[in-house]
């Protein structure tokens, strides 16, 4: 489709732009194109029972391609085809051109004497005048939701080259109360907001979760009984699992790519320094032991290195190196201070936080340290996190508000381009990205 090659094109003229120079001031660099234009109608339903569903999938559909920024669907009211036209006599597609789409999205409802609901969607060519996907889906009314985040995968990917992310959580910590006795609970959420829950019931401390990249297993900092305790939280089965006591730890470990060990810091004998934790014997190696403050360590995606923030050349900067310590390498040599370094599941780039003139800015690099590129800034913003396909980051912001805060949670597509307020019942930091739903 002539739409797909203008997007690739575009995107690669953003990524080398970017990759090109170094940033030594603190600027933000934006991204800038067309988004697709695409039609979504509402799906045919068989029966009045079913009317609904067939408007809310699609609808959570549209929502989702166009909260990416790389989709712009057309207004309802330009339509030619009612869904039951369609259903009847296929897509008229001179009529969907005229309307600006460059392709179509259409589907049916169905729910049977037992309860279970099948749907059905289609994507078009409108170009080309042939269909590009055609899937069925059984389902039951809990879980209709999920299955609209699975079309708005499949669409995705198909019209972009790249896996989606919208069969996706995000965990994070609640905030509510006022500055000083901030109540900080484990939440979570599906990756537009929908379905939130509160995993611990704010009696306790809870910092910085991290989702594990191949099972549905959370670590976060607990401070419950007043001393700092990670503990592994298992979604599918409910439970709370204490991984262990680690006195002066101030972030939550990150796990590797297996999801079989994790890496995190520790102060230990008046130093801090990285540390690796075998999650089946529970066996800890060091990896760093020098004078500086080693900290905030991530795994690259293969599992070989890790990234980390340093001040063992003087300022707060990024290091990357292999897990046996060899091949240190210096990344980040820009003014201000570098923090909270994690890697792209893509292995391509580097988000980081970054500490400048009384401003804090979210950003990327590359590993060999190349392409530094700041993409937002705000009084604080902190605590980047990838989608699993490494497109987009969600981080949070804080304002000021007299002697009160407010913290909210963002989006942003890796160019600096769509920044996006994703709503939370309360007040929301330390963002995570889940993989994809199993």
């Amino acid at each position: 489709m002539r739409y797909i090659f203008s997007l690739v094109f575009v995107l690669a003229l953003l990524t080398g732009t970017a990759v090109m120079a170094q940033v030594p001031e603190a600027r933000i660099t934006q991204g800038n194109f067309q988004p697709m234009p695409i039609a979504i109608s509402n799906f045919h339903s068989a029966s009045a029972a079913d009317e609904k569903l067939a408007r809310d999938i699609p609808g959570i559909v549209r929502a989702n391609l166009e909260r990416s920024g790389l989709f712009r669907p057309i207004n309802q009211n330009a339509f030619v085809q009612v869904p039951s036209s369609i259903h009847k006599e296929g897509v008229r597609f001179p009529e969907w051109r005229a309307t600006g789409s460059e392709s179509m999205v259409s589907g049916s409802v169905i729910t049977d004497s037992q309860g279970k609901t099948r749907v059905e969607f289609r994507l078009w060519d409108v170009l080309a005048e042939k269909q590009l996907i055609g899937t069925a889906y059984t389902t039951t009314d809990s879980n209709w939701r999920r299955i609209a985040h699975i079309m708005s995968d499949e669409i995705y990917k198909r019209l972009t080259g790249e896996d989606g992310y919208f069969d996706t959580r995000i965990v994070y910590i609640a905030e509510s109360g006022p500055a000083q006795r901030r109540v900080k609970q484990l939440a979570i959420m599906d990756q537009d907001g929908a379905n939130n829950q509160y995993l611990t019931n704010g009696s306790y401390l809870v910092l910085t979760p991290r989702f594990s990249p191949e099972t549905q297993r959370i670590t976060y900092l607990s401070y419950q009984g007043g001393k700092p305790r990670v503990y592994l939280y298992d979604i599918n089965s409910g439970k709370h699992q204490v991984l262990g006591s680690f006195p002066g730890m101030t972030f939550a470990p990150r796990f590797s790519p297996s999801g079989r060990k994790i890496v995190f810091s520790m102060a230990k004998d008046g130093n801090t320094d990285l540390f690796e934790m075998n999650l089946s014997n529970r066996n800890v190696r060091r990896l760093t032991s020098n004078s500086a403050i080693d900290t905030a360590p991530s795994y690259s995606p293969d599992g070989k290195r890790v990234v980390f923030e340093s001040d063992r050349g003087g300022s707060q900067q990024l290091y990357v190196m292999n897990l046996d310590g060899s091949g240190l390498q210096r990344i980040t040599f820009g003014k201000g201070r570098y923090a909270n370094p994690v890697w792209s599941p893509r292995g391509d780039m580097i988000a980081f936080t970054r500490m400048y003139q009384r401003k804090f800015y979210i950003g990327v690099i590359r590993p060999d340290g190349k392409g530094e590129r700041l993409v937002t800034n705000a009084y604080h913003v902190e605590g980047p996190s990838w989608s699993p396909n490494g497109r987009v980051l969600i981080y949070f912001k804080e304002t000021p508000k007299g002697n009160q805060r407010s913290a909210r949670l963002y989006t942003i597509d890796i160019t600096g381009y769509n920044e996006r307020w994703l709503k939370t019942p309360r007040d929301a930091s330390d963002p995570a990205w889940s993989p994809l739903n199993p």
